[in-house]
């Protein structure tokens, strides 16, 4: 006996030209095409972390509104804040700056 390609029987949808274009049609869409199901799921994880990173940001820029608004209605907090970052000193003032050593 030799093969015989016609005496195979398949079953009369995967014959059918409709189903057999849907089905190509599903797995080019899902595993070939530039915007296939990885691609997604790593754009939607991306997009996630974008936005945590932008609330974060967001609340940082409140809360250095708010030290910003605090410095300049508070004197007394604006000498302090400067006399720690900037080393200010009033004239007849010294000023010893102590680093510590690790």
């Amino acid at each position: 006996m030799r093969f015989n390609p016609q005496n195979i029987q398949l079953p009369r949808f995967l014959r059918n030209f409709y189903f057999l274009f849907t089905f190509l049609f599903v797995v080019w869409m899902l595993f070939f095409d530039t915007n296939d199901f990885i691609t997604q799921y790593k754009r939607r994880q991306k997009i996630e972390k974008l936005e945590q990173e932008k609330q974060y940001y967001i609340e940082a820029i409140e809360r250095v509104k708010q030290e910003r608004e605090e410095l300049l209605t508070n004197p007394k907090l604006l000498e302090k804040f400067a006399r720690e970052k900037y080393y200010m000193h009033r004239p007849q003032e010294d000023l010893y700056v102590i680093i510590e050593e690790e």
